[in-house]
């Protein structure tokens, strides 16, 4: 049994598991190895499950852990090339793992893992989606400012999506940030906001998307009641438990997975 397990997601480390308790794949790394570890016990997995890693873009949030994992067990980091060089440059992956790039698709086991373009302020940014031999599939798509063609079209028929809505817009006018903080946060190119989000996951409940994952919610402008509220709004010419099922990812998993 395939699931998706959101072992991070914030903006103050990101790790996702997506595979069995044999065998799966890491999307990011961005936390302490041994919070990591603690986390992927919670879900009643070994960390030894972990056979590749892949990398979405070079913000410390998304490769803090990569070092030290990629030391203590042997594994395949992929990431697009931009994103790869910046890695091998800064030492992020020892020399006990392999550094592969991310050339449109990879093939592993049962799973095919394919990487789509994300419009966010990195160097280079990009989400997975991973389609499973037995026609199952799923996708991680967070760190964006906006849904793009490209964006939409490798999401859409994903079974399950862990999709990021990132910020409430009254939140982010009113709260604390600095004008130039909000503004870049706000862009094009920074995060998702929850109406922005939930009108992506109207749109991927109407294609066939049955489990809908909310993830890298900010701490400071954005509550997982908000998140859900709006999302479940937008969603409401269709039946919840019924027609999808919806989860809000905490920023440290206390066991939580979804069957994908």
């Amino acid at each position: 049994m395939n699931a998706i397990y959101p072992l991070f997601s914030s903006s103050k480390g990101n790790a996702i598991f997506i595979g069995n308790s044999q065998r799966g794949i890491l999307v990011d790394c961005g936390v302490s190895y041994k919070r990591l570890d603690g986390a992927m016990k919670r879900c009643g997995l070994d960390i030894s499950a972990v056979k590749a890693v892949f990398i979405t873009h070079e913000h410390g949030d998304h490769i803090k852990g990569l070092p030290v994992l990629t030391k203590r067990h042997s594994l395949k980091v992929y990431a697009q090339d931009v994103t790869l060089r910046r890695l091998v440059a800064d030492n992020m992956i020892h020399e006990n793992s392999q550094a592969l790039e991310m050339n449109i698709s990879a093939e592993l086991f049962d799973m095919k893992v394919t990487a789509f373009d994300t419009p966010h302020d990195a160097e280079q940014s990009c989400g997975y989606r991973v389609d499973f031999a037995d026609g199952s599939s799923c996708a991680v798509c967070t760190d964006l400012g906006c849904v793009t063609d490209a964006v939409d079209s490798a999401v859409l028929g994903a079974g399950t999506v862990l999709l990021e809505s990132n910020y409430d817009e009254e939140m982010m006018l009113f709260g604390s940030y600095p004008r130039m903080l909000k503004q870049r946060i706000c862009s094009e190119r920074g995060h998702l906001s929850n109406d922005a989000s939930s009108d992506q996951a109207f749109r991927l409940v109407k294609h066939g998307t049955r489990n809908l994952i909310l993830g890298h919610l900010s701490e400071e402008n954005n509550t997982p009641e908000l998140a859900e509220k709006t999302a479940v709004n937008r969603l409401s010419e269709f039946k919840r438990d019924r027609d999808y099922f919806l989860m809000v990812a905490k920023p440290e998993t206390t066991g939580d997975m979804v069957v994908i």
